[in-house]
């Protein structure tokens, strides 16, 4: 017989008092969602104040943006989830589900989901809410939700989001029988490939059959991707182990970076960099020809758009000025950058401005007056007094790598 543990009077005094402050932290978003309401009646366009937002919290923009609609549709549209989360009865994130699932639905079925759900939402978990919400809106508006799913069918697609050490998601936006069939699909390979090779798990085997059912090319063998990494000479012939960059991710292991230089379908360009400040000087187009043209240097030197919180890879984005030619703004590496067109057209957005501060760097003065200075990112430290000094100068090479 299992001996029965003695109850800790001190566990449930921790316990309590952690949930406590969680109250407190659940009616602080409460005040907080108000306050971005009362933003978001003033701020102008969206664009604009989606921007502001996620420059003064220092997020991206897809997460100002659901802040702000969140915060709108509570005060707006629903009252009960609202008090609900000022009470401390549910936190935001909870709060959310609501507001996803009734985004689209008209004000009077919003209103009618928000008061049925005014007493099924404290001491729930997320996902019971989610689905509560998800048959409140069915047995509102039946028609609506038929619609809104035959669009949401036709909007499938498949994304990518980079994570840390190396890795990255890929996820697709199916219809829910199909994401099921193949997730099923998989399931039953993965289990018939582990009973055969016990040195993988369950998970790694279908994440490996998952990679090769997408790579394969009409089965004629893995479909290659291209990719721009920008690698440290040093580090790329192993004398140092600093990170390299991969373009739309971030840094990278020196390891990583010498295995995709090694991939034989691996073509190269020559970056010669300030050993002093580690900022790009030049470009080439290859590793024996003349300097590249500006506006290869300025998406060498940039690696992304150049608005705090983006990340979409220069090869993906536009170059524009800083300042531009209506002010008699000069074409050059100073006053040039790499913008997402997203970003670019922020420009146009009344209040918006931005002055260079050289080399690309810029500060950019948003609506309500707050000022954020960024500049690119160098290539590495400072090495004035560094050791190898002639190889320091060649400081990076992009590699453009056909590499799965």
């Amino acid at each position: 017989m299992t001996p029965t543990l003695a109850h800790n009077p001190k566990t449930a005094r921790f316990l309590d008092a952690a949930f406590d402050e969680e109250v407190l932290l659940r009616q602080a978003q409460g005040r907080q969602v108000r306050a971005l309401a009362d933003f978001a009646a003033v701020a102008g366009s969206r664009r604009s104040m989606t921007e502001e937002v996620a420059l003064r919290f220092s997020v991206t923009r897809n997460r100002a943006f659901l802040l702000l609609e969140i915060a709108c549709a509570l005060v707006r549209r629903l009252p009960h989830t609202l008090a609900a989360l000022e009470r401390g009865d549910i936190d935001l994130f909870k709060a959310s589900r609501v507001t996803r699932l009734t985004r689209e639905v008209s004000d009077e079925v919003a209103a009618q989901v928000d008061a049925w759900m005014a007493n099924r939402l404290a001491e729930r978990d997320p996902e019971a809410i989610r689905r509560s919400v998800s048959h409140a809106v069915q047995k509102f508006d039946p028609a609506g939700y038929r619609e809104r799913a035959a669009k949401k069918r036709a909007a499938r697609h498949v994304s990518l989001k980079h994570e840390d050490e190396t890795m990255s998601s890929l996820s697709g936006y199916l219809p829910a029988e199909v994401a099921s069939s193949i997730y099923a699909s998989m399931s039953r390979a993965a289990k018939a490939r582990r009973f055969k090779d016990k040195s993988r798990t369950l998970g790694q085997h279908r994440a490996d059959i998952f990679a090769e059912r997408l790579l394969a090319e009409e089965r004629r063998g893995k479909l290659r991707a291209h990719i721009h990494v920008y690698v440290d000479f040093l580090t790329l012939v192993g004398a140092r182990n600093d990170p390299a960059f991969l373009a739309g991710y971030g840094p990278i292991p020196d390891w990583l970076a010498r295995e995709i230089a090694s991939d034989p379908g691996s073509t190269w360009s020559r970056l010669i960099t300030d050993p002093a400040t580690g900022q790009l000087l030049e470009a080439g187009a290859d590793k024996y020809r003349s300097p590249a043209s500006l506006a290869r240097l300025i998406k060498a030197r940039d690696r992304e758009c150049t608005q705090p919180g983006c990340h979409r890879p220069a090869e993906s984005s536009e170059i524009d000025h800083i300042v531009g030619r209506a002010r008699d703004g000069r074409t050059n590496h100073h006053n040039c950058h790499v913008y997402c067109k997203g970003h670019n057209l922020l420009r146009e957005e009344p209040g918006w401005s931005a002055e260079p501060t050289g080399n690309g760097g810029m500060i950019i003065t948003t609506p309500s007056g707050h000022r954020y200075e960024t500049a690119p990112e160098p290539f590495h430290e400072s090495r004035s007094d560094a050791p190898f000094s002639d190889e320091a100068r060649e400081g990076g090479a992009q590699g453009d790598a056909d590499a799965a």
